[in-house]
């Protein structure tokens, strides 16, 4: 009996500690269910860095921001950002262990750990489609107001091209013109709601068939964070003080004392650094482009670049794609207490701005301008003919934001006949400006960016479009790398020829402001008050005309 009460008190405890591990192992695979559940897309692998809850999406000329408090994820070109507050791709500010994949601010050694590790599981060949946020290693280098600049890094393994991208966004010059951006978009000033993650459109997309010719590249889409066209190379000298200045004039000098830091230039160089252990050092051919300022930055750095890249002993072959940064100088006459008033020329903001970003131009145009001048070089037609890389430029002919700099909105509220004359002008002026530029893509359209919208395949001039121009182009650059003739028949330049807004059949629709119902060229200029026959223009006759040239090609 004695022998039997041992064996049963043996066997019931057995039995407790199996229950207790197979509880255990219950309890951990559901922990690891609800921590993967939370926020953030199915699959989605932890974050590369730890950021500050809070996001808001867009990328230049790509969708308005957008944001979502709450609600964790993937942050897209203009859809939603990472998570306020708890989630699960999202940080958590200080409550580290809650937030599913996230991490606390300042353990970002944890959460590299976890990507690696993610990256490590997954099977051989597969990638996800997500571009992921680094901080730059020089924490010295940073946004308007202090806090980490950046990038978002879609790597192809084997690919030996690059594509960085350079965010536009405008800029500000004054402490009251950044105080109120800082106020109104502030991610074009901080990085404290930057998304983990980002989705790439048009030529930052990873798929083939929205992207035919650079899906398969790594890819880099650098967020602007500087506020000075990507020319700014860290604080601006502050004035020495004077004695005996009067109230008038010590509040002038301190008109423009800011508290933000300007460092566009040195981001991109910085950048590039932390580019060397991902093998931008062995890349075959490196395409600096941009959008807007982002695509004036290309102009003002493409030289930059390459000489880095050439420093660090890189054969790369270095080239720039401009898109809708190709800008004229305004014909408006401004009043001169420019900044005291909000409405500065971009001349007079980029004079201005030039000082308080200590901003830089390239060393070959600044030496055709004397002193004072270097804002010129702002200006692609200006600073063209001093590039040596080679440059591709995609331009709007009717640029919708060089027509707000002369206070015209296409589907506001009224437009006179004297800007209808500017309209008209402008595409003129801009045909001519682009006559010597040998890779140029610009169709006659209101509009403004195209490289990052989803739809960039559907724009047309004469019967090709935009990527197809763009191999044309490096299929001609590489047959020159070769010494072989380029291949007939594959064209890119490409100007329309037509000179009216909207005479391309593949132009983005005009859409009415108050309506939001898409118009017709002629039916936007009745409902903006212009008297078509005052014009000398018969609304069915001009229809018609508009009509034959759009069958004639453009």
């Amino acid at each position: 009996m004695k022998i039997l009460g041992q064996v049963a008190f043996l066997l019931l405890l057995g039995g407790i500690w199996c229950q207790n591990n197979r509880n255990a192992k219950a309890s951990g695979k559901s922990t690891k269910r609800a921590g993967g559940n939370q926020g953030g897309d199915v699959g989605q692998s932890p974050p590369t860095v730890d950021l500050t809850p809070g996001s808001t999406g867009g990328t230049g000329g790509t969708g308005g921001t957008g944001s979502t408090r709450g609600t964790g994820g993937t942050g897209g070109t203009g859809g939603t950002g990472s998570t306020r507050g708890t989630g699960g791709a999202g940080s958590t500010r200080g409550t580290g262990g809650t937030g599913g994949a996230g991490s606390t601010r300042g353990t970002g050694g944890t959460a590299e750990g976890g990507r690696e590790g993610a990256a490590a599981a997954r099977p051989a060949g597969q990638q996800t489609d997500d571009m992921r946020l680094h901080f730059l290693k020089n924490t010295q280098v940073t946004c308007n107001d202090g806090t980490a600049a950046g990038f978002y890094l879609k790597e192809f393994r084997g690919s030996r091209r690059w594509l960085l991208f350079l965010e536009g966004g405008w800029c500000c010059y004054s402490k009251e013109t950044c105080d109120s951006r800082y106020q109104n978009i502030p991610r074009l000033m901080s990085s404290a709601g930057w998304p983990q993650t980002k989705r790439g459109t048009g030529i930052l997309s990873s798929q083939a068939e929205e992207n035919p010719h650079w899906h398969n590249a790594n890819i880099v889409f650098i967020p602007y964070c500087s506020s000075d066209v990507w020319s700014g190379t860290g604080p601006a000298p502050t004035p020495p003080p004077r004695p005996r200045q009067g109230r008038e004039k010590e509040r002038e000098r301190n008109a423009n004392a800011t508290e933000y830091t300007f460092m566009g230039s040195l981001i991109i160089r910085e950048v590039i650094k932390d580019l060397i252990p991902k093998g931008i050092k062995q890349a075959k051919v490196v395409m600096l482009s941009g959008t807007s300022a982002g695509g004036t930055g290309v102009l003002l750095n493409i030289g930059r670049v390459a000489s880095q890249l050439e420093q660090l002993g890189a054969e790369a072959q270095v080239r720039g794609l401009v898109d809708s940064g190709w800008f004229l100088e305004s014909k408006q006459q401004r009043s001169p207490n420019c900044p005291e008033t909000v409405s500065c020329s971009p001349e007079d903001a980029i004079k201005i701005g030039l000082r308080l970003w200590n901003g830089v131009v390239p060393d070959r145009c600044r030496q055709l301008y004397k002193r004072g001048e270097e804002w010129q070089c702002f200006f692609g037609h200006k600073l063209y003919s001093t590039l040596t890389s080679p440059l591709f430029v995609v331009q709007w002919l009717f640029d919708e934001e060089q027509l707000r700099v002369e206070n015209i909105y296409m589907g506001g509220q009224s437009l006179s006949q004297e800007q209808w004359q500017y309209i008209q002008n402008l595409g003129r002026e801009l045909k001519n400006s682009l006559r010597d530029v040998t890779a140029v893509f610009a169709p006659s359209c209101l509009s403004h960016t195209v490289i990052t919208k989803s739809n960039w395949l559907s724009f047309q001039v004469r019967g090709t479009s935009l990527p197809r121009a763009l191999q044309c182009w490096d299929r001609s650059l590489e047959a020159t790398r070769n010494n072989r003739t380029p291949a007939k028949g594959c064209p890119f330049h490409l100007v329309d020829t037509c000179q009216w807004p909207q005479c391309n059949p593949t132009c983005p629709a005009l859409v009415d402001q108050a309506t939001q119902q898409e118009l017709t060229l002629i039916q936007m200029l009745v409902a903006m008050g212009l008297d078509l026959q005052k014009l000398g223009l018969d609304p069915q006759g001009d229809e018609d005309s508009l009509a034959s040239m759009v069958s004639n090609g453009g």
